[in-house]
């Protein structure tokens, strides 16, 4: 899988909704696998089967 780029949109209960920047899908993902410190607006980078903050 190709790097992208997400933007937190929502937070429900132990999931977070995430927005692909370049397509606007949605995707739905545990908290868990996120980092700490993850809220609504947070910016991720996914590559190499991790997210990481964007600063």
């Amino acid at each position: 899988m190709e790097p992208k780029d997400y933007t937190v949109i929502r937070i429900e209960g132990e999931y977070a909704i995430l927005s692909d920047d370049e397509t606007k899908e949605e995707l739905f993902i545990a908290m868990a696998l996120l980092p700490l410190g993850v809220d609504v607006g947070s910016r991720l980078h996914y590559e190499m089967l991790e997210y990481t903050l964007v600063e």
